[in-house]
């Protein structure tokens, strides 16, 4: 005769409950331990910006003192007015915001039509073109400035917008993004609208666009945020000040203070701040992006 798992349990000792019990404290325990790996993760971001922020409210005499301490004797704004006062910074805050916000609609714009000719639009070759733009992912940015420079240097582009956002415009993460989300949609949303008669753009501008706005926020903030970071293509092709993009304007300045840490400090909170304020307003909005887009096969 058969007997149940309770039975059994009941012969060894053990109560019905336990194995119960015995589930729900591992649980917690993998809680607690993942609430611990966070908060350490979130220390070792946490404390370097509190630090910049607290060198920056320091008076220069005081960012060398040692020991060295939290404590600020002395707080003051002399660090920000320093570097407000010695560079262009609201003109290179509108031209950071114009550069970044124009890579990010045309990095969405052509990143989703590539994904959606490379999901849905059968041709001979496409696989190999796909792995071709993943294979992009690998090159190092670093490797194409050279061509890239001579490329622009020859059109006449060097010190415009155009030279700074054309490059970035490219990005072979996006395509992958929009590809694993559109592989993801059903065919017969597509199917019923083709026997309606709807075009391959109304298909994409009217369905899959819609559907797709997880994979849009995501990577609309991403590149946004990456191209606003970005540091070294600019410094090279932006050679007039009011030009500059922030983090660019902020080294020239930065660069004339030789050792004062409390403006270096300022400079980095001032150009870190309009990221912190993306990642707070559209933080629902990254995690959901992330988790739509599933690295799904």
């Amino acid at each position: 005769m058969t007997t149940t798992l309770a039975e059994r349990n009941q012969h060894r000792g053990a109560r019905p409950g336990d194995e119960l019990r015995t589930g729900s404290g591992r649980v917690r325990l993998f809680n607690r331990v993942c609430a611990g790996v966070l908060i350490a993760f979130s220390l070792l971001w946490l404390v370097p910006l509190l630090w910049a922020l607290d060198t920056s409210l320091k008076p220069e005499g005081e960012t060398t003192k040692v020991p060295v301490t939290w404590l600020i004797d002395n707080p003051t704004l002399a660090a920000y007015s320093k570097v407000l006062k010695a560079g262009n910074i609201l003109q290179w805050y509108a031209n950071s915001f114009i550069i970044s916000i124009l890579v990010a609609a045309l990095s969405v714009l052509t990143a989703s039509m590539a994904a959606f000719a490379l999901s849905r639009i059968r041709f001979r070759g496409s696989n190999a073109v796909f792995w071709i733009i993943l294979a992009g992912i690998m090159i190092p940015g670093q490797a194409l400035i050279v061509p890239l420079f001579r490329e622009f240097a020859a059109v006449g582009m060097i010190d415009t917008y155009w030279a700074v956002i054309l490059p970035q415009i490219a990005a072979p993460v996006a395509v992958f993004v929009f590809k694993q989300f559109f592989d993801g949609i059903p065919r017969e949303l597509e199917e019923a609208a083709l026997v309606d008669g709807a075009s391959r753009f109304h298909i994409f501008s009217r369905i899959f666009l819609p559907l797709s706005r997880p994979a849009i926020s995501a990577v609309s903030i991403f590149t946004f945020v990456w191209s606003w970071n970005n540091f070294l293509w600019p410094l090279l092709v932006l050679t007039s000040t009011p030009l500059m993009t922030l983090p660019v304007g902020l080294a020239t300045v930065s660069s004339a203070y030789g050792i004062q840490y409390a403006s270096i400090m300022a400079s980095a909170i001032l150009g870190a701040l309009p990221l912190l304020v993306v990642f707070l307003l559209f933080q629902r909005r990254i995690v959901e992006g992330i988790a739509g887009t599933g690295l799904k096969g």
